[in-house]
């Protein structure tokens, strides 16, 4: 009689994995390129480990928010206007300081073209 081949068992592995899911986190690298970008002075690691923390409970926070937001108006997806209700809330955005006024003040070139649209010729908005 012909008998099937059974694959070995490797020892050690079971069908679950042992490591437990990690939350996902901003790259230290981001963190420290925009931080060291506003603070143009070296830094210690004690407080850049401070800082790191802060920043992750902060886009914790956020991240919340803006989701409470976008339910609250029965959409699934956030949109800008989540985004400046909860600048608003903060205290960041007024009638006389805009969103876009912040962005051009505070953030690079690079990310204030990702961020503001901009007229190029032919009548193009990018983006």
């Amino acid at each position: 009689p012909v008998q099937l081949l059974q694959p070995k068992p490797v020892p050690g592995r079971s069908g679950m994995s042992q490591r437990k899911p990690r939350e996902p986190q901003l790259a230290r690298s981001l963190i420290k390129e925009v931080f060291s970008y506003f603070v143009k002075m070296p830094v210690t690691r004690e407080a850049f480990k401070i800082v790191e923390k802060c920043s992750e409970k902060y886009f914790k926070q956020l991240s919340s928010d803006l989701e409470a937001y976008t339910s609250h108006a029965g959409r699934k997806t956030v949109e800008m206007a989540d985004v400046e209700v909860g600048f608003r809330r903060q205290g960041l955005v007024t009638d006389k300081m805009p969103l876009n006024v912040l962005i051009e003040r505070h953030l690079p070139l690079e990310y204030r073209k990702l961020l503001i649209p901009i007229a190029v010729s032919g009548n193009k908005v990018i983006p």
